[in-house]
Parts: structure tokens; sequence; C-alpha cells
């Protein structure tokens, strides 16, 4: 199954250098998500051949306008090409005001559902939740109240059966969904086989962690724990932290130092400011402190893969 995140852009709050507002595509089993929503979103949907018809939900972290610029174009596009399907937008309150605003001085009157689902940034509540997967909100620290999430894949509820020993013991359907069950199965001629042997072990749940627009904030690391992937900004090089501390936002050092507390896995960094043609140093010094630190670079899809656990 599908868990992957797709950069469309990486900037701040001015489009520079090739680089474009904050926005990404997760496809998570098959199903995408989008986050955040910056001015050219659509454009960028179109450059990385991502079919946005299918996006059914939308997480806006805040309402500075490099993170929802976009949103009107794409929602008139979605009318003008006879969208159908619902469009769901996490927001905060204020969003579908604006959005309604828009809509009625250009007396477009869209012929699929729109719903926006408000919410505060408190760190831990259950935002959106399916089958395979719960999203929570993360509190992060801006000028303004802003949300990271959480995106974590719930656990499978059963085991995977090895296909060989189907053959190899003759299972019968219902010893197949008992094995599934984590179950041992007896055979015929009284023979016990234990699940260890039928079964492939179920991989743990994967986790993305997405922190926008925030001062380095430790208590969110609770929250982050352990994550196979935490996006974290990092607006500014470390020798301009001042400058940071007065915009409300991080830099490369303190987003780094987040992943290392939070034992995260890998960490990617992006929301850089304007005044940065080429990134490498940025890059340079979150990997002092994080090694496994990578650029949020534009049109790349980063993969994360199911990992069995070691038996």
């Amino acid at each position: 199954m599908f868990f992957s995140i797709t950069v469309l852009g990486s900037n701040s709050a001015l489009p520079a250098h090739g680089r474009h507002p904050t926005s990404q595509l997760l496809n998570i089993h098959d199903h995408f998500f989008l986050v955040d929503c910056g001015e050219g979103t659509q454009m960028r949907l179109e450059a990385c051949k991502i079919r946005h018809g299918r996006i059914e939900h939308i997480f806006i972290s805040h309402l500075h306008g490099d993170h929802f610029f976009g949103l009107i174009g794409l929602i008139t596009s979605y009318h003008l090409n006879h969208r159908e399907r619902p469009l769901t937008i996490f927001c905060p309150k204020g969003l579908d005001e604006i959005i309604h605003l828009q809509l009625k001085y250009s007396d477009t009157h869209l012929n699929y559902p729109l719903h926006f689902v408000h919410f505060e940034p408190r760190s831990g509540n259950v935002l959106f939740e399916n089958d395979f997967l719960q999203v929570i909100t993360l509190k992060l620290t801006h000028r303004i109240p802003c949300a990271g999430f959480v995106f974590r894949e719930k656990p499978s509820s059963e085991k995977n059966i090895r296909p060989e020993k189907i053959n190899e013991y003759h299972l019968t359907v219902p010893q197949i969904q008992q094995a599934k069950k984590g179950q041992d199965i007896r055979l015929a001629d009284g023979r016990i086989i234990h699940n260890q042997e039928l079964t492939i072990p179920v991989p743990p749940p994967r986790v993305y962690a997405y922190c926008t627009d925030t001062l380095y904030d430790s208590t969110i690391i609770p929250f982050i724990e352990g994550a196979d992937l935490l996006y974290h900004e990092a607006t500014f090089e470390h020798h301009l932290q001042q400058r940071a501390k007065e915009t409300f936002h991080s830099t490369t050092i303190q987003a780094a130092e987040i992943a290392l507390q939070a034992c995260v896995k890998k960490l990617m960094i992006g929301h850089f400011s304007a005044r940065y043609r080429h990134l490498d140093n940025l890059l340079s010094e979150a990997r002092s402190v994080f090694p496994n630190t990578i650029l949020a670079e534009e049109g790349k899809t980063i993969d994360i893969p199911r990992i069995l656990p070691s038996t």
C-alpha cells in the first residue's frame, strides 16, 4: 500500500528561484490528501502529473496566504471541470468566510458539495479518521494560530498468510482465516502448526509528521516521536536565529534538534526564505545535528516503505 509525500512547494512567503509557496500531496493507500495550498498549487499538481481530481481532503495549517492562496483557484477549477464528488477542507475558522466571499462576488455556484471542518490547533486532537488512517493536530507556535498534522497509519488487524504454506498444508478457507487472526492451526491429522510458521509479521504503522510555520517548540516531541518522516520548517540559517524568533520561524539547527530529540527516522526541511538561491548550506547545517536530513525538493516524491519487524 502506498504511503508517499510529493513536495509541490517548498518556499516561504515569496515564490523565488523556481520555488513555490508551501504545498504537499500525500498518497496514502491510493487516497490523495493535499496539505496546504500555496499560490500556484494546481499548476504544480499539473507539472507533477498528479490527477488532482482524486483529492477529497485538504488540510490547511493556518491563514497566512502562502499556505492557502492557491485554494480558490483549485476550487473553481474543480467546478469548471464538473466535479461532483464532495471536497472537505480542514482549516482554522475564517477560511470558509474567505472562500464563500470570493465565490459570492464571482457569482459562482459550485456544482459539488464543499465542506469546511474547523479545528483549534491543539496537540493530540483527532481531526480525521477512516479505516486505514488517523490524522491528529499539533499546536505550533506561530504569529497566528497554526497547526501541524500527524498522519498515522492504522495497524493492520490481520496478518498475511504465506502462500506456500497454503499448498504445503492444504489449508482450508476457515483455517486461513484463523491464521490471519493470529491463531495456531490444527490439521486433520492432529498436528498443530504454529501461527509464526504460517504468517508474515505485520509491518508497524507508518507515520508522517508535518510541522510548518513555528518557533522551536519541544512540546510537540511526544506527538511526533519515532515518526518515519518529519517535515519541519527551516526558514533560516542558524546565525539568523534572532530573525527567526522575531518572525516566529525556525532555523536549520532548531529543526534538526527537534528531529534528534523525537528520534524520528528521517527529517525533511523546507519553507525556505527567498533570500536563499542555493540551499546547500541549510542542508549542511541541519545534517551537522541530524545526519539523515533531506531538502524538500519540489517535484520529488518520498516513499515511506513498509518495513517488516526483525524476527
